[in-house]
């Protein structure tokens, strides 16, 4: 079964600020397992959705090397390209609510595509729709000190 996880946060668990805006704000450890079968590459999106303006961009990463299975702590592969979050960074931006406990999903696509090009902040979910094999996903969640 394809899976994700993380070595820094358990599904469903909170997760520790040196990820997020009070602390380091580095991206967390990501593995996964058991990709599909002909896959060629992988995406990466990172989103929150409780965010009072709608869904929220933390981390787009497309073009991960199909032979990868996983991404360390705060290095990410220079073969993978990262587009613009919301908050204007073409690099990892930690949980930040502006209130309350929010949900932070980290979702991994196998992809048909060794390359997808294009690709823009607006478009990532349309343009990878029509490559993806599979997907997963793990959510943790934070709320500010």
């Amino acid at each position: 079964m394809f899976q994700l996880t993380s070595k820094d946060f358990k599904e469903n668990d909170k997760i520790p600020s040196e990820f997020t805006c009070d602390g380091k704000n580095v991206s967390p450890h990501l593995s996964w397992s058991d990709p599909p079968e002909n896959t060629k590459s992988f995406a990466l999106s990172v989103t929150d959705p409780d965010s009072a303006s709608g869904l929220w961009i933390h981390w787009l990463v497309y073009n991960i090397p199909g032979n990868l299975k996983e991404i360390q702590r705060g290095n990410l592969t220079i073969e993978a390209k990262e587009l613009e979050n919301d908050f204007g960074k073409n690099t990892y931006g930690g949980p930040c609510p502006s209130s309350g406990t929010h949900r932070y999903f980290f979702t991994l696509y196998a992809l048909s595509a060794n390359k997808i090009k294009d690709l823009t902040k607006e478009n990532f979910f349309d343009k990878i729709k029509g490559y993806v094999i599979n997907k997963t996903e793990i959510m943790g969640y934070y709320q500010r000190k």
